[in-house]
């Protein structure tokens, strides 16, 4: 078994306590994704897992066993860092072989090892070459491969794919995904970048601030962000955010956001809201891809409304419209026939299905 589990784990810096005592359990095989913006703690979680980093305070427990005086080398984990760290003067198989080799392995075994985790990763014909050799990505392979062959309990990644340009990410995150389902091997991966996040993992960590904000699938923070920072941070383009008013109109439930615009709260949300009519400021959250061009037949929770349009961004498959509703620049996503033009006015439906209210003063979605 290969769980890994944080108990009220804490990294101070001196004064300053750069993980504030998370709490988080990662079952066995399961393929977890630390996300955040710079400075929230993931690194840091992660090297604190390796060993890299002395624990301020808490427990890990890898495989059931408390490591926290346990150094990086006995912990049986492998760790695939942001810069490949390959040596030059050596192939392939020999920096695939390294370790290995350092802990006396026989030598049939190594290469048996050498040759799974080459097929696995689809750079057999790589293995009598130099780094110099290898492009960017086969250079990221190499040093997955490098860690595969270890068969260690858990795989940590720190950005591997920061250094690669954007059409290689793409592919290699498929590619570490498809390495996931072949091997499946507990893995605790950390990015800045929300669209890794989401494909590649099974949870995701969002982390803010050394704290974790929600933890939770990538249709669970996208559908039911517990905060208005998730909500913002999980998405591209950010999720609107409208100062509002609750109130109520003959007889339904309404969120006022201009003295013009008030839009009907759906039936399925009059419960959970009815309370808040007195409540103190409130957002109305709502995603792009939920403001949509006016069609000919609308879904039960589908509002229409009409906005001035500022700024149009055609995206081939879709066009970005920006309009302001009482001075807050709103995003919606359009059909790029339904006609958007910069300065002109334009029919609008609101999901109000998929909508969120947030406390202003808090943060928590209510």
């Amino acid at each position: 078994m290969a769980e890994v589990n944080l108990l009220k784990v804490v990294k101070r810096y001196e004064e300053v306590e750069a993980v504030r005592g998370i709490d988080l359990d990662i079952a066995d095989h399961e393929f977890v994704v630390l996300v955040g913006p710079s400075g929230c703690g993931k690194s840091t979680t992660l090297r604190m897992i390796a060993g890299l980093e002395d624990i301020s305070d808490g427990e890990i427990r890898i495989g059931g066993d408390v490591v926290n005086d346990v150094p990086p080398k006995d912990r049986d984990i492998a760790m695939v860092f942001q810069n490949y760290a390959l040596y030059p003067h050596m192939t392939v198989a020999e920096n695939m072989s390294f370790g290995l080799r350092l802990k006396r392995y026989p030598k049939p075994e190594i290469k048996a090892r050498v040759e799974e985790a080459a097929r696995i990763l689809d750079i057999t014909e790589l293995l009598d070459r130099k780094p110099k050799q290898l492009s960017g990505g086969q250079r990221q392979r190499v040093a997955m491969g490098r860690a595969i062959v270890r068969h260690p309990k858990v795989f940590l990644f720190d950005e591997p794919l920061s250094n690669l340009d954007a059409k290689l990410r793409v592919q290699m995150r498929t590619e570490i995904k498809k390495v996931h389902q072949k091997v499946r091997t507990t893995t605790v991966y950390v990015t800045h970048d929300q669209v890794e996040a989401m494909t590649l993992a099974d949870r995701v960590v969002v982390m803010n601030q050394g704290r974790i904000e929600q933890v939770g699938s990538p249709n669970e923070l996208y559908h039911k962000p517990a905060t208005r920072f998730v909500a913002s941070f999980i998405g591209s383009p950010a999720m609107n955010f409208i100062p509002c008013e609750l109130e109520e109109s003959d007889g339904r439930l309404r969120v006022r956001l201009t003295s013009e615009l008030s839009l009907p709260v759906p039936d399925s949300r009059r419960a959970r809201y009815q309370s808040l009519k007195s409540n103190g400021r409130l957002l109305l959250g709502l995603r792009p891809e939920h403001i949509t061009e006016m069609r000919p037949h609308l879904g039960p929770d589908m509002v229409p409304f009409e906005a001035h349009i500022e700024v149009t961004e055609p995206m081939g498959m879709e066009t970005l419209v920006y309009f302001a509703i009482n001075g807050t620049q709103v995003c919606g996503r359009v059909n790029p026939n339904a006609g958007a033009r910069e300065n002109s006015s334009m029919q609008l439906a609101a999901d109000l299905g998929q909508m969120h209210l947030i406390d202003d003063e808090t943060g928590r979605v209510i």
